[in-house]
Parts: C-alpha cells; structure tokens; sequence
C-alpha cells in the first residue's frame, strides 16, 4: 500500500498536503509515531531520501535506544512507522490549531490503515494536541491529560486497547542541542520498541 495514494483519496479539493510518498505492509505496522509537521521541503521528510534532515535526528534517537538502524526502511522493517500530524508547512514560529484541524481527517484516516498498532507514540505538544482532537471526538474526553510531558512519562495511558506514550518532538536541530529531551524520548523509543517486541 502506497501511504499517499491512500491518502490523496480523501483530498478531494486538490490541496497542497504533504503525504508520506512510501509502500508499506500495513499489516506488519505495531507502531506509530507521530511527529508535529511537515517539512517545508518534502525532500527533507522523513521518507524523503538519505539525507533527509528528519532523519539526522530520528536516527540517532533509535540508536541511543539501542535499536540497530541506520535507514528509515530498517525503522519500517521492525514495525515502525513515523508520520506527521500536520500534513502542511507551518508559516509562522508556532503551529496553528487550523493547521491541525485541516490535516486531522488525513491523520485520523492514516491511523485507521493500520489494524495491528499495539503502540501509538506522541512526538511533541502537537501531536498531543491532534490525538486529543481525535479521542474528543469519539469519547468526549481527551486521550492524553493536559499537563507537562515529563509528569506523564510514569503513567500507563490506553485508548481504544493501545498504549499511548506522549514524548518529545524528534526533529530539528535543538533536539542534539537539548540533551535532556533526547534522552527522555530515546528513552520513551526503547520502551515502545519492548512493547511490540513482546
């Protein structure tokens, strides 16, 4: 299954969405990672080629977690797969709530094309902020409670029989800069990855 394609069936009105151009097995899929947004260059997306700036440091991430990668098919191949909550560019220094809003039937569509997700991990405030959008609408209630990552970090958070860990944004070069956060979120990749290892 080509993500894209798949994708490019629900925009009907022809809008410049960035989908992730990539063949996957989605029945192999047993976890997802949702970053906040796309690039402003497709090329530097996470399956965008080698050089994807994503890439430079979301590989990284995993090998601190001590999982053996060194291209985004190896990520596929054990199961995971990373997309973006926001399927357009940002313009300003933040994401705004429309951007979101615009991209989530596409994000909530994504979701659904793969049945044997045990792990759902939230990389960033924004990709919070979306899969609450997305549980409020069918339970009501947000997925994830409203406070500090770090304080969730020891929780056990399920919806819908998968776990959800909310982490830390995983691209952009403040990322190496901030020892801290990639610490915690290499540290929150290692506890997804023994999840679908189980």
């Amino acid at each position: 299954m080509n993500v894209r394609e798949e994708l490019q069936k629900l925009n009907v009105g022809g809008e410049e969405f960035q989908f992730n151009h990539v063949m996957v097995n989605p029945k192999t899929i047993r976890a997802l990672m949702i970053n906040e947004i796309v690039p402003e260059n497709p090329t530097d997306d996470f399956y965008g080629g080698a050089e994807a700036a994503y890439l430079s440091t979301t590989i990284p991430l995993f090998q601190k977690a001590g999982i053996r990668v060194s291209t985004i098919q190896d990520i596929l191949d054990k199961g995971i797969y990373i997309t973006n909550a926001v399927k357009i560019p940002k313009t300003e220094y933040t994401v705004a709530k429309e951007s979101i809003e615009k991209s989530l039937p596409y994000l909530e569509r994504e979701l659904a094309l793969f049945p044997n997700v045990k792990v759902i991990m939230l990389m960033g405030d924004v990709a919070k902020k979306a899969f609450n959008m997305i549980s409020k609408k069918e339970t009501r209630k947000n997925a994830v409670p409203s406070i500090s990552t770090y304080k969730l970090r020891s929780s056990e958070i399920f919806y819908n029989g998968i776990r959800i860990i909310p982490s830390y944004i995983m691209t952009g070069k403040n990322l190496l800069i901030e020892k801290s956060k990639f610490e915690m979120a290499s540290e929150d990749i290692a506890a997804m990855y023994k999840l679908i290892m189980e």
